[in-house]
């Protein structure tokens, strides 16, 4: 399934890179996704950065036929790598689940602000509800991509 979502900030793109490498950042967005627990990891890399969070995720708020695939919580790695401020690949790893999320995510300037696109490939390999499934991870993963993108908009605006 592809999967593509936008988001605009008033920042600019530079802007925008700084706080996406920021430890403190990630660590607030987990906090508003009301992950169960998530370690951040951010290694800075000349112009670019490389970015681990490792975090379990609630599922009670998934159907049925999904919490018994997912289970009580579910494990979720997400590793990005920037080679530089522009943009990187993105990868989401369940570990013990036949699923499979990798993509791009890009900034661009728009007007004043900064556009970011995140564009991904998702697959999850199981026989009958694997199209059901990939449909609930889109919605989770832009249910995500939301609550960062406001706990963003108040960074950006100095609210830390």
């Amino acid at each position: 399934m592809k999967f593509r979502h936008e988001l605009t900030y008033d920042a600019s793109p530079a802007d925008v890179f700084e706080m996406l490498a920021d430890p403190k950042f990630r660590e607030a967005a987990c906090a508003a996704q009301e992950v169960i627990s998530a370690d951040v990891q951010v290694v800075r890399d000349g112009t670019g950065f490389s970015l681990t969070i490792d975090q379990e995720q609630r599922t009670d708020d998934l159907p049925a036929f999904a919490r018994t695939f997912a289970g009580e919580s579910t494990q979720a790695i997400l590793h990005e790598e920037w080679p530089d401020p522009l943009g990187g690949t993105l990868r989401i790893e369940a570990p013990g689940k036949p699923s499979e999320v990798k993509g791009r995510v890009t900034l661009s300037q728009v007007g004043d602000g900064t556009r970011e696109v995140v564009e991904l490939d998702l697959k999850i390999k199981v026989p009958l509800i694997g199209g059901k499934l990939e449909k609930l991870l889109a919605e989770r993963i832009a249910a995500g991509l939301e609550a960062e993108h406001a706990v963003g908009t108040a960074w950006l605006a100095g609210e830390r």
